[in-house]
């Protein structure tokens, strides 16, 4: 095992706010230390950009203490010992050190602790139970320092039981693996998530969601959900595709690889609970007609138009992996890149023009601007304001 490094020099960890908040700690007779993703970002040389501080202190104690030092205190998860502390502007997640009394697959009873190793022993994997004091020491209790380095994710303790405390670890397996591991991922790890797959079903849609969002954007999505099918696990999750060459082509946005992993795409956002907006974009790549670098550029001009320029980009995303073309075509790099070189015009009349040019109120200005724009459209959105409505006559 190799000796395990100090991050002392990291700009993050010498931060006015964040060494101030390890300083009211210890004033309270406490002490803090940062824990999981940032002391593990930090060691792969990654961008740190959510600092989280376990503590001995319990959450009353951090409350009063940071009061007192004049800083916002907000109980976003008191029952799990968790607040929300806001020290010159920065707002860090503070936990009280845990450890499980009873779970269920889903939630889990905790009780409050000093002792750093058992809330180690209670964290899903080792890469994720590291804690970096405010010298920059690096505590490791779980050996978790060589599986940081060779990029493993492996489960702390029994892998089975840490999925029966919550079942959701199964998908942050996988999402870990395709953000962070190298190589095949731990068989034992991925064994206990194939027997206990069914748990997924408990889950709620929600948590599913932003699992596999993360997931999908992750640098080995492809590779990982194509193991994750093997397993008899996505299917857990939703009727899909194997389109898995496609999949590699797409850039990593989890939107355009969920339009194509999914059987009916359609049927994602009740499915996921996803947000208005990512229904609307996944509608429209399902039901608009992708442009193809065969159009001529009147064509392609009057498709972008007509689609806008997110749902544009989406389409010719897709339709360039469903190609198989290289991923530096100039020709569909062009066409990718052609609402940065024309931006989408407006139609050069409105209403009150034509009302002004002696048109009565009603339907009839409604269908006349139509007709306009049709005929607008139709001379490559070159003539303007005059030249239109010289047409009404």
């Amino acid at each position: 095992m190799s000796k395990l490094p100090s991050l002392a020099a990291a700009a993050w960890l010498r931060e006015p706010a964040l060494q101030r908040l390890f300083a009211v700690l210890a004033a309270a007779g406490g002490e803090g230390r940062v824990a999981g993703g940032a002391v593990r970002n930090a060691l792969l040389g990654e961008d740190v950009t959510e600092i989280d501080v376990a503590t001995t202190l319990s959450p009353d104690a951090v409350t009063a203490a940071c009061v007192a030092a004049g800083m916002a205190v907000h109980p976003t998860g008191f029952d799990h010992g968790t607040v929300t502390v806001v020290a010159g502007h920065h707002p860090f997640e503070v936990t009280t050190l845990r450890h499980d009394l009873e779970t269920d697959g889903r939630r889990a009873r905790v009780a409050f602790t000093g002792d750093w190793a058992a809330d180690a022993r209670r964290r899903d994997f080792t890469m994720n139970a590291l804690y970096c004091d405010a010298r920059g020491t690096v505590h490791d209790f779980v050996n978790g320092w060589p599986d940081v380095e060779a990029r493993r994710v492996i489960f702390v303790g029994d892998a089975e039981q840490r999925i029966a405390e919550d079942c959701l670890r199964i998908l942050r397996f996988f999402r870990f693996h395709a953000r962070y591991g190298h190589g095949a991922p731990d068989a034992a790890g991925l064994d206990a998530c194939t027997r206990l797959r069914s748990g997924l079903d408990h889950l709620s849609a929600e948590r599913i969601r932003q699992e596999m969002f993360k997931l999908m954007a992750a640098p080995g999505a492809a590779e990982t959900l194509r193991l994750m099918a093997a397993r008899g696990i996505l299917a857990r999750l939703l009727p899909y595709t194997e389109d898995w060459g496609v999949l590699e082509r797409l850039p990593p946005d989890p939107l355009l690889r969920l339009a194509v992993l999914a059987r009916d795409p359609l049927s994602m956002p009740g499915r996921w609970r996803l947000s208005n907006h990512e229904a609307r974009r996944l509608e429209a790549v399902v039901s608009l007609i992708p442009p193809t670098p065969a159009l001529r550029p009147a064509e392609q001009r009057i498709i972008l138009y007509q689609t806008g320029a997110a749902a544009w980009r989406d389409l010719v995303h897709i339709a360039w992996a469903r190609s198989g073309a290289a991923a530096d075509g100039a020709r569909w790099r062009d066409l990718l890149e052609l609402p940065d070189r024309w931006p989408i015009p407006s139609l050069p009349v409105a209403g009150k023009d034509l009302v002004a040019s002696g048109m009565s109120p009603g339907p009839e200005i409604g269908a006349m601007l139509r007709k306009l724009e049709d005929w607008w459209v139709a001379s490559d959105f070159q003539p303007g304001r005059d030249e239109l409505l010289k047409r009404l006559t």
